[in-house]
């Protein structure tokens, strides 16, 4: 008898997923795939769409057929700032171009002036100015440089709902992908910015992510989930399935700080520090910001297991040692002056400490120190978060989560151990679609961090 389960493509930036959740959402099946990215018109890469929607389709039909799933659902997860144009036909018109792809200065000359400036418009959109990260920039962009191509536009998706829209053919935006930091919504109105009315751009109407359209594939009717913003589908099962309010920092090369509690606006200081906006499955404002501290990590780690002669990882067989956090944590000797343009700070000398280790400790100890000042810009005034949940990378450094517990007493820190959180978010939030009965109670595998006992 076939197993009944929800798919999931998470979609990355370097590699394509597909995972089964059954109805207890144990993962049964997980592949990955990656695709060599080709050039769009102007020569930037971007992702192979073609290739991967092939991918998509073939990989839903060998299910099928198979003996071992039955396909109740499917739901999609996919990196932001990424759009699909579709002509009156429903054809892709245009690549599904890069957000890295550098935004010319003519495109948005006198654009900010026009909203109350960069900073205004930045703070009510909650979208730092970010050129093609401003994903509704990219529209602007599209009329403006390439009028060919934009004449024959009807329709603009977001990722997750283009990638949504290949199986169900259903047009329709979603809160999450709106969400992040896209220059599209007016965080203080809830609603599309009048810049887009301006401009005469019609964009579809927001719904929320857990509806589901009812799409016969091959036969087989299955439930097909509307797509979500990854970021803020890793939040879900925390939001699901925690009964305290909580903050989450979501850890890897990027370290994302996240507080669904906090419905105070956005302010034009926070926007310069890299504070940010996010929009949770329950379309509500989650304050965020972002620290590029995995990167900054793991390049000021490289540096110094060169000069004490150990391997790059080194790092990882490195045990806490509280006497050395004690000795260390009043110096503050790395990132001084700031982070640098490479995020090496090559202005320590790194003869001051006697071994890898004691340099490490004091990398982790001021790393730890700025990711306190990312943590800070997510806290309200009143706040009402009593636990702070740490996952990805830094979750398995000792240094680091029990330094955060002993610097932040009025908090419980745990570490939690979902694999996937990504994919099972969009799982999560597809479960009623495809199941009857009573929802299975997730477990979020937190572990209570014992905090280094400190003397002030």
């Amino acid at each position: 008898m076939k197993k009944d389960v929800i798919a999931i493509f998470d979609i990355g930036k370097t590699y394509k997923k597909i995972l089964l959740f059954d109805s207890m959402l144990k993962l049964v099946f997980q592949t990955e795939e990656k695709f060599a990215e080709i050039t769009d018109e102007d020569g930037v890469s971007c992702d192979d769409i073609a290739k991967i929607e092939t991918w998509m389709i073939d990989s839903v039909s060998e299910f099928q057929a198979g003996s071992e799933f039955n396909l109740r659902a499917i739901n999609f997860a996919t990196y932001g700032a990424s759009l699909a144009y579709l002509d009156t036909k429903g054809e892709r018109v245009t690549p599904i171009y890069n957000y890295l792809k550098p935004m010319p200065a003519e495109v948005l000359a006198g654009f900010y002036q026009k909203y109350s400036g960069e900073a205004e418009f930045s703070r009510c959109t909650a979208s730092p100015a970010l050129g093609m990260l401003n994903s509704g920039l990219q529209i602007l962009w599209l009329k403006k440089h390439k009028p060919e191509l934009y004449t024959n536009v009807s329709q603009v998706l977001h990722f997750p709902q283009y990638l949504s829209y290949i199986f169900s053919k259903r047009i329709c935006s979603e809160y999450t992908s709106l969400g992040c930091h896209t220059a599209m919504w007016n965080f203080d109105k809830h609603r599309y910015h009048k810049w887009l009315a301006d401009e005469n751009i019609q964009l579809p109407v927001p719904v929320s992510n857990n509806e589901a359209t009812e799409t016969v594939i091959n036969g087989q009717k299955i439930q097909v989930g509307i797509g979500i913003h990854d970021s803020s589908s890793s939040l879900a099962p925390y939001l699901i399935s925690s009964e305290d309010p909580f903050i989450l920092i979501s850890t890897g090369t990027w370290c994302i700080f996240m507080n669904p509690y906090n419905d105070e606006p956005l302010t034009a200081d926070q926007l310069k520090k890299d504070g940010l906006c996010y929009m949770s499955t329950m379309q509500k404002q989650v304050k965020s910001s972002r620290l590029f501290m995995g990167h900054i990590h793991d390049v000021n780690a490289e540096r110094i297991a060169e000069y004490f002669g150990v391997k790059a990882d080194h790092y990882k067989s490195v045990q806490s040692n509280e006497n050395l956090v004690q000795k260390l944590l009043h110096k503050r000797v790395f990132f001084l002056n700031g982070i640098p343009a490479d995020y090496v700070d090559s202005t320590v000398d790194l003869s001051d400490f006697k071994s890898y280790e004691e340099a490490y400790h004091q990398l982790i100890i001021d790393l730890t120190y700025i990711g306190l000042d990312s943590l800070q810009l997510v806290i309200p005034k009143s706040d009402v978060t009593r636990s702070i949940y740490v996952t990805g990378g830094f979750a398995r450094n000792e240094i680091f989560v029990r330094l955060l517990a002993a610097l932040l007493p009025w908090k419980s820190v745990f570490t939690s151990e979902i694999d996937n959180a990504t994919a099972l978010g969009a799982a999560m939030i597809m479960w009623n679609k495809a199941f009857t009965g009573t929802e299975t109670k997730l477990d979020l595998g937190l572990k209570k961090i014992e905090p280094f006992r400190l003397i002030p």
